[in-house]
């Protein structure tokens, strides 16, 4: 089953210092954070402020790229997680065809947003995330926090992030 999401905001790991896109369904109250790069941070972050630069970022430059070729993108999911890695599929229309194409999340949700496509998140990967092994042994009180972060993360609101820029 798919449920859509939106983009809820961007945080960064306090331990990583890697950036963390936060998505959120609206009417199923659940959430789901995806690890990214700094540069496919800052061109979600760029898209959602609305900022505009001089000359086409390469997440821009695709989605003109494919308005100049007449292919809308109709959707993005985020299929599957393997080995603590995230997949997802943009799905692409061009006169009465499709394309899937294999993409990083990250880049599939910066195009989505370019092209206000929704973003869809495959119900097993909701699962699976719940137990993502990140290299350490969860004791009790790990498991106990484990369940608070959880519990945070679903509970979050847009205006919970405020502007961020990066």
């Amino acid at each position: 089953m798919l449920i859509e999401m939106k983009v809820s905001g961007l945080t960064v790991d306090p331990v990583t210092n890697t950036p963390i896109v936060i998505l959120k369904s609206a009417q199923e109250n659940k959430a789901i954070p995806i690890w990214i790069g700094l540069f496919e941070a800052s061109a979600i972050a760029t898209e959602l402020e609305k900022i505009v630069f001089s000359r086409p970022m390469t997440h821009d430059l695709f989605s003109e790229c494919l308005k100049a070729l007449s292919v809308t993108i109709s959707k993005i999911i985020i299929e599957d997680i393997r080995n603590n890695t995230f997949f997802a599929n943009i799905y692409l229309k061009h006169e009465d065809k499709e394309y899937t194409i294999d993409a990083r999340p990250s880049d599939a949700i910066a195009l989505a947003l370019r092209a206000k496509a929704p973003i869809f998140v495959n119900e097993v990967v909701l699962e699976k995330s719940r137990s993502i092994d990140f290299g350490m042994k969860i004791t009790e009180l790990d498991k106990l926090k484990e369940d608070k972060v959880k519990e945070f993360l679903e509970n979050l609101s847009a205006e919970d992030f405020g502007k961020y820029k990066m």
